[in-house]
């Protein structure tokens, strides 16, 4: 098996970081995933904004319905043994923003998933093979690197989630960010999510209203660490 030594080459970028003074196996594909802690760990003393961030002790009041860690998701299968909820450390700062601007319009942020091992990506990819839906763990996913986010809102007033046009992880064409909803309220508060996390720096998808992610994601390496 090949290995990549100490520096990894960013891929569509100019720049590198430091791993550890230890070799990172290449995958299948030819990717370098972070598969020990202690790796990542040595990633963070050299570059603190590679730490992944607690979002339930970062962001106050979030809300969380973690469905990997239950059947309750489209692989009918519990992938999470944890609820944990965790994003890079710009991710998070960016997403407490977004809280705090919803907060001032009644709402909050619900989150479905956030930080994901690289051995899920896989996973869901045997079960639904198409890239519109689920990461190629050919590429990997801006999960896997901790700066992608899928997530909808609650009413404060209720604590309960809003109206979005479908349920997580729905793949139809209502999820797609160009369907419109017959319903004006459902419309305005996909919007509302949408424009706030752009407005925080997020980028959203195109085929699932819940999906963002920090446009620099190229920026933190695969990782297939269980925190």
């Amino acid at each position: 098996m090949r290995l990549k030594l100490i520096v990894l080459l960013l891929a569509g970028t100019t720049g590198y970081y430091t791993v550890s003074a230890q070799q990172i196996p290449l995958n299948k594909y030819g990717l370098a995933v972070l598969q020990e802690k202690h790796q990542y760990e040595q990633l963070v003393k050299k570059d603190s904004s590679q730490q992944l961030v607690d979002l339930e002790h970062f962001i106050p009041g979030i809300k969380k319905d973690v469905r990997y860690a239950t059947t309750n998701n489209f692989t009918h299968q519990q992938l999470y043994t944890s609820t944990g909820i965790y994003l890079r450390r710009p991710a998070a700062i960016a997403l407490k923003k977004v809280q705090e601007i919803l907060h001032k319009k009644g709402f909050g942020l619900l989150i479905y998933d956030a930080y994901r091992p690289y051995r899920c990506t896989e996973l869901m990819f045997k079960i639904v093979p198409n890239d519109l839906y689920a990461a190629d763990p050919r590429k990997g996913s801006g999960h896997n690197r901790g700066v992608a986010i899928d997530l909808s809102m609650v009413d404060l007033k209720t604590g309960k989630p809003v109206a979005m046009p479908t349920d997580f992880d729905d793949f139809t064409f209502k999820a797609h960010q160009n369907y419109q909803p017959k319903d004006p309220t459902v419309t305005a508060n996909r919007n509302l999510l949408r424009d706030t996390m752009k407005a925080c720096g997020f980028k959203g998808s195109s085929t699932e209203w819940w999906h963002f992610y920090l446009p620099d994601y190229k920026k933190y390496p695969l990782m297939d660490i269980v925190f």
